[in-house]
């Protein structure tokens, strides 16, 4: 916990630098506003204006389409940097070569691009490394289940890198000797979105009835998924207070179900912390400084036994 709250006092204060006398403007191409992508853009706004610099956002509404229309915008508006949420990973080298050869410094956020090996100069990731969000999370899964039982995976978009190596965390975790007796049941495509999740689960419910195929846990890439799952148990009359729901993300409404004893496990992903250090490595990239090519901003385990330590407002 000291580690993670250090790395985000040190993302957060860099990101308060001053500017030179010249207000940069940033532009930034958001995929979409979900419950998580929303304190991500609150991020970027905070730390911009904390910096003096503007911000011109463009939300592509979960279409790829729009989003490279967006771009191709802002680049004809000779931004100072562009920072992107991509909708699609696999359209990111599209957006790299429009962006570079305008000679504008990239930052992409929070997801990484399909090109993440051969992007040049002038780019950066600002993320979290997602082969430890899946792995913290099943691995205090099969904790709870004592290493036995039946699961359920509800997967995002698959078109998003974050989706697939999530799910392939709970794979590789489930392969180790102390976790190898739970057994998944099923994996659906839930597509980040709480009611998508609430139907699958509430059909998942319905089939178990006929064929007696029950299961323990449900494990899902995401928060929103997650509390979509405990809506459809509840509604179904399967919850009882021991069943695991766990998610990632450690969204305010996650939290507040943890606190309320429902969702057992997330993942703390600093979407802050994320838009923040998108403005402050957009800012140096500017004037032309040193940034890696990937700037970490660490998951965390949330559980009920250190949900009030990591935030005490919501004692």
């Amino acid at each position: 916990m000291k580690r993670f709250l250090k790395g985000l006092a040190l993302v957060v204060g860099a990101a308060l630098l001053p500017l030179s006398a010249h207000a940069q403007k940033i532009g930034f191409a958001l995929s979409e506003q979900d419950a998580f992508l929303s304190l991500l853009r609150n991020g970027v706004m905070d730390a911009a204006k904390a910096t003096g610099a503007t911000v011109q956002l463009e939300d592509a509404k979960g279409s790829k389409t729009a989003q490279l229309d967006q771009i191709r915008h802002l680049v004809a508006q000779k931004v100072d940097a562009i920072v992107v949420v991509p909708v699609d990973t696999e359209s990111t080298r599209l957006i790299t070569y429009m962006v570079t050869q305008a000679r504008i410094p990239l930052v992409y956020v929070n997801r990484k691009p399909v090109d993440f090996d051969q992007l040049p100069p002038g780019v950066a990731l600002v993320a979290s490394d997602e082969k430890v969000s899946g792995t913290l999370q099943t691995e205090e899964v099969c904790r709870r289940l004592n290493g036995r039982g039946q699961i359920v995976v509800l997967m995002g978009n698959l078109a998003n890198e974050a989706a697939r190596t999530r799910t392939q965390d709970v794979e590789d975790v489930l392969a180790r000797p102390a976790c190898s007796g739970i057994r998944i049941l099923d994996k659906r495509l839930g597509g980040w979105d709480r009611t998508r999740a609430r139907h699958i689960v509430q059909n998942l419910l319905a089939a178990s009835a006929n064929t007696g195929k029950r299961f323990d846990a449900v494990v899902a890439n995401n928060d929103e998924m997650a509390l979509g799952a405990i809506e459809a148990l509840k509604a179904g009359k399967a919850w009882t207070p021991d069943f695991v729901v766990a998610g990632i993300d450690a969204t305010p409404d996650a939290l507040a179900s943890m606190k309320a004893g429902d969702l057992k496990v997330t993942v703390l992903q600093n979407a802050a912390g994320q838009g923040a250090g998108a403005v402050h490595t957009a800012l140096k990239l500017i004037r032309q400084q040193p940034v890696p090519r990937f700037v970490d901003v660490p998951f965390e385990l949330v559980t009920p036994a250190n949900l009030d330590k990591l935030l005490p407002h919501n004692n």
